[in-house]
């Protein structure tokens, strides 16, 4: 998590709008486990995208609700709508969401 704000304010607000960013932000529940895996809640889904850790990968993974969710399984979870539209947005981490 992270914010930008000005270096010469009163860092404990700072602090204060980091927390309540953090709040707000762990607050959403957007995947679970079911018999069936890994299944997304709703039709959004927030995460952050990562490297996989792998030296002769080039695949990401992404973390949702501070799970580790490799490539794969994220396509498994958006088997489940199948024929649907989507929209792909990528946001800077200090932008609110």
């Amino acid at each position: 998590f992270q914010i930008i704000g000005d270096p010469l304010a009163d860092q404990f607000v700072l602090l204060g709008m980091l927390i309540e960013k953090m709040r707000r932000s762990l607050a959403v529940i957007h995947i679970r486990d079911t018999d069936l895996g890994l299944q997304i809640i709703d039709d959004t889904v927030r995460g952050r995208i990562e490297w996989d850790g792998s030296d002769d990968s080039r695949m990401p993974c992404v973390v949702i609700d501070g799970r580790r969710v490799e490539w794969d399984e994220l396509g498994h979870m958006l088997m489940t709508f199948e024929g649907w539209q989507f929209k792909l947005e990528v946001h800077d981490p200090s932008d609110e969401m």
